[in-house]
């Protein structure tokens, strides 16, 4: 995990983004952002399960599946397996040590 403070997201509502094994986040004071970070580590985690390139592939194929049903772009983002599992367990920073492997699966919808 390499966590990279990046000026492209300084005009977005995005405050961290992940592309392994990057940690892209807007604001340097977000590096001590442990639940932040930890957000950022959970989809690390998933997108290793996947082999990086099925978590995007799924991710993409979810957020289709949910805009198209709810006609929300912000509601379909949040509908994500992988992003309800980290908006969940965020604030658990003991999480990871006890996740198991494909811990998302039990937040699909």
């Amino acid at each position: 995990m390499i966590i990279v403070c990046q000026k492209l997201l300084k005009n977005t509502k995005i405050n961290g983004i992940t592309l392994f094994p990057f940690i892209f986040i807007k604001n340097p004071e977000d590096k001590k952002n442990r639940v932040l970070i930890n957000h950022e580590k959970i989809h690390i985690r998933q997108q290793l399960e996947l082999l990086v390139i099925f978590f995007y592939i799924l991710y993409i194929a979810e957020y289709y599946y949910h805009f198209f049903k709810l006609k929300n772009p912000y509601q379909a983002y949040k509908s994500i397996s992988f992003e309800r599992e980290a908006y969940a367990m965020e604030h658990d920073l003991s999480y990871l040590r006890k996740r198991k492997f494909w811990g998302f699966i039990k937040f699909m919808k």
